[in-house]
C-alpha cells in the first residue's frame, strides 16, 4: 500500500509538472521519438524523457501560433487518416491478390488475422518502435516459431498450447528486441488457425508469416514516404 502511494504521488508530481511548464502530449511524443532504440522505462529514462519534452515545449512556446491553426490541425488529421486508411486497404489488397492467385492454388495463404493489426502499426503508427522492420519481421517469425512449437508439443490440450504460445512469443520478442503485439496473435493462429495452418508446421513460419510481414513492409515505405508529411522506417534495424 505504501509503495502504490508513492506511485500516486509521484504520478501527480509529474502532472504538476507537465501543467507548470505547458508540457503537452505531442511533446511527449517528440521525446519519445528522440530516442531510437526501444527502452524499458526506468526513472532514469523517464527522466532523460521529460527533459526533451521540456525543450520541446519550451521552444514551441518561442515561436508565435500560426494562424487558424485549429482548422490547420482538423484538415491534417483529415488527410492522415485518409492515407493511413488507404495504406492499409493497399497492404492487405495486394496480400490478398498475391495470396489467391499465388499461394492458395499451392494450399498456402499470405494472410492471416494478425496482419491487420500490423497494418495498423505500420500506416496509423508508422512512427512507433513497434512498428519498424525489425521489430514487425523479427516480432512475427519468433512469434511464428513459438506458437508452431506449442501447437506441436501441446496438441491435445489446446488451452495450455495457445497460452504458452502466446507466453513465449512475449518472452522471445522482449528478449530480442524485436516486440511487436501483433506477434501475440501470430502466435495464436498457430494454435486455433485450424488444420490447414497447422498442417504447414514449421513452413507457417515463412509462409504466411515473413513473407506476407515482407509484403506490408514494402507497401509501408512506399505509402509512408509518398507523403510529405511521413518518413518510414524510423530504423532498420
Amino acid at each position: 500500500m505504501q509503495e502504490s502511494g508513492n506511485v500516486e504521488k509521484e504520478a501527480e508530481s509529474l502532472g504538476d509538472i507537465c501543467s507548470r511548464f505547458g508540457i503537452t502530449v505531442d511533446d511527449i511524443d517528440a521525446a519519445l521519438q528522440a530516442i531510437p532504440s526501444y527502452i524499458d522505462v526506468s526513472k532514469e529514462d523517464l527522466a532523460v524523457i521529460y527533459g526533451i519534452a521540456f525543450q520541446h515545449a519550451a521552444e514551441r512556446e518561442k515561436q508565435p501560433a500560426p494562424p487558424h491553426s485549429a482548422p490547420s490541425r482538423v484538415r491534417d488529421n483529415l488527410r492522415e487518416a485518409i492515407w493511413s486508411g488507404i495504406g492499409g486497404l493497399l497492404g492487405i489488397s495486394i496480400c490478398g491478390i498475391l495470396s489467391a492467385l499465388f499461394f492458395e492454388p499451392r494450399a498456402l495463404t499470405l494472410l492471416i488475422g494478425s496482419f491487420g493489426a500490423s497494418a495498423v502499426l505500420l500506416f496509423g503508427a508508422e512512427r512507433s518502435p513497434l512498428a519498424q522492420p525489425r521489430n514487425l519481421i523479427g516480432g512475427h517469425f519468433l512469434s511464428a516459431l513459438a506458437g508452431v512449437a506449442a501447437a506441436s508439443l501441446l496438441g491435445g490440450f489446446p488451452w495450455a498450447a495457445a497460452a504458452v504460445a502466446v507466453a513465449v512469443s512475449i518472452t522471445l520478442m522482449l528478449l530480442t528486441r524485436t516486440l511487436h503485439p501483433p506477434g501475440g496473435a501470430t502466435a495464436l493462429i498457430a494454435v486455433i488457425g485450424g488444420e490447414g495452418i497447422r498442417s504447414l508446421g514449421f513452413l507457417y513460419a515463412f509462409v504466411p508469416v515473413t513473407a506476407g510481414a515482407l509484403v506490408l513492409l514494402i507497401i509501408a515505405v512506399a505509402m509512408n514516404n509518398l507523403s510529405p508529411h511521413r518518413s518510414y522506417p524510423e530504423h532498420w534495424w
